[in-house]
């Protein structure tokens, strides 16, 4: 196998090859880094790189194979941390001036977990701002772009892991998702994305765990990467009240048969939600998609949910909560700060604390909606995003004729699943004529993590999509 297939290879298969001396976890590292080097210039996945650590460990982890020591399920391979999660002694910017030259000193939850699980920690991947916006571009160097087309944004604000993963640049990667940031690159750079269940994957350290919406989750090329990697990262911890206080499932067991779950299942198909403008070939690709699921014995409804519009209550909440993290800074240093992100403060500034309230009492009447509506499907099945991946320079004006002048509006399939804490999973489904990937989004009822993945791997299974390669 040459380095460049190495690369592409997914990351059970690298652990088994590790564990049985097929490979070595120093080849795998080396043909990694070497194309890191290589590629990353060009598409800014990367905000740090930690090689010569890397190596250090990866030869560390090779010597362990070859004394018999007990391997862990991570045991020599490479994954990479989203740079808002600090890593002992690498870099930790938060996308911000602010944290230009900061090194972080200890590990953060997602971390530690990699490494007791064997993970080597290659680098941290780019982001916007503090996460705030879905193109990925910060004060800090030129933007992440997207490995299928240049001149295109990789999404974000994991969009850094999404670029990577789709480049070859390291098979496992760990992103956060408060409004879709980890389904957002997923299928803009065609991988695949689990944003689980709120509280799956604790959330530490949280200057905000009592509003949060961010989730902790993985981004892949596989389904099965995905369930190994939830695996390791999933589970109660003590300094986040609100993780799931249970162990983690065999998410990879449980992917490797997943048809058997999914039959006799009510299946809700919504193109639109009766208020999304979406592009026409992105609602064939998914239309097509979702029909698959008939395939899998599963009653299909084509229908919409209902529910009231979130965007207003949603972007409420989203502008007072970088008004109430970022303010100060905005005010020590104004020019450090991005036009739109500026203006998200200077919004969240102007809401009235009855405003928040009313917000607030809204998310809660929509997650009650949401419920209503889970229970009569056990799935909701829709487009991940309206349209293929946009300009790296700035965002669309229009999606399907329709003005877009707000980050909301273009991401009404994402933002609702975090209001509610449910997990959503962002699926390849194909390419538009001009080659950019499209995704299926497959959404759960709350907790329903293991079945979210069972559906993403009979859609693999029925049309896999982890061979198709950017030519980069």
């Amino acid at each position: 196998m040459d380095a460049t297939d190495l690369c592409f290879t997914p990351a059970t298969t690298l652990a088994a090859m590790i564990r049985s001396r097929q490979i070595s976890p120093v080849e795998v590292m080396e043909a990694v880094l070497q194309r890191i080097a290589a590629l990353n210039p060009r598409l800014n996945a990367y905000l740090a790189v930690d090689a010569e650590g890397a190596r250090a460990q990866a030869q560390a982890a090779e010597a362990a194979v070859m004394r018999g020591a007990t391997l862990s399920p991570l045991h020599g391979l490479p994954v990479s941390i989203k740079d808002l999660e600090p890593s002992a002694g690498l870099r930790c910017t938060y996308g911000s001036k602010f944290f230009e030259d900061n090194i972080a000193e200890m590990d953060g939850m997602v971390t530690s977990r990699v490494k007791a699980a064997g993970g080597i920690v290659i680098g941290k991947t780019n982001t916007s701002h503090y996460g705030y916006k879905d193109m990925c571009d910060n004060l800090l160097g030129p933007p992440c772009r997207n490995p299928w087309r240049l001149d295109r944004t990789s999404g974000a604000s994991s969009g850094g892991a999404g670029a990577a993963v789709a480049a070859g640049l390291g098979p496992l990667a760990h992103g956060s998702d408060g409004a879709g940031s980890i389904r957002i690159p997923a299928a803009l750079c065609g991988v695949f994305g689990l944003k689980p269940s709120f509280g799956r994957v604790p959330n530490w350290p949280n200057v905000d765990i009592w509003a949060a919406r961010s989730h902790n989750g993985p981004i892949t090329r596989t389904v099965a990467d995905a369930a190994l990697l939830l695996h390791v990262m999933a589970g109660p911890d003590p300094r986040d009240p609100t993780s799931i206080d249970s162990p983690p499932e065999d998410y990879v067991a449980a992917v490797a048969q997943p048809l058997e779950a999914l039959r006799g299942l009510r299946v809700a198909w919504s193109a639109d939600f009766g208020y999304a403008p979406v592009e026409p070939e992105v609602r064939q690709l998914t239309a097509a998609a979702a029909e698959r699921f008939r395939a899998f014995g599963c009653e299909v409804d084509a229908v919409n949910p209902g529910w009231d519009d979130p965007r207003a209550h949603a972007s409420t909440l989203w502008y007072v909560s970088y008004a109430t993290r970022l303010g100060e800074r905005y005010e020590q240093r104004p020019d450090w700060f991005e036009p739109s992100l500026a203006a998200m403060i200077e919004a969240g500034r102007r809401v009235s604390g009855v405003q928040h309230g009313q917000a607030q009492l809204a998310r809660t009447v929509f997650y009650e909606q949401a419920r209503r509506f889970f229970e009569r499907y056990d799935l909701l099945l829709t487009p991940q995003m309206p349209l293929g991946a946009w300009s790296v320079e700035h965002g669309p004006d229009t999606i399907d004729g329709t003005p877009t002048p707000s980050m909301f509006d273009r991401l009404n399939f994402t933002f609702p699943f975090n209001q509610t804490g449910q997990p959503a999973a962002s699926v390849p489904c194909g390419f538009t004529s001009d080659g950019l990937p499209v995704a299926l989004q497959i959404v759960g009822r709350w907790h329903a993590d293991r079945l979210v993945l069972q559906a993403a791997a009979a859609c693999e299974h029925a049309a896999p999509w982890a061979q198709a390669r950017p030519a980069l």
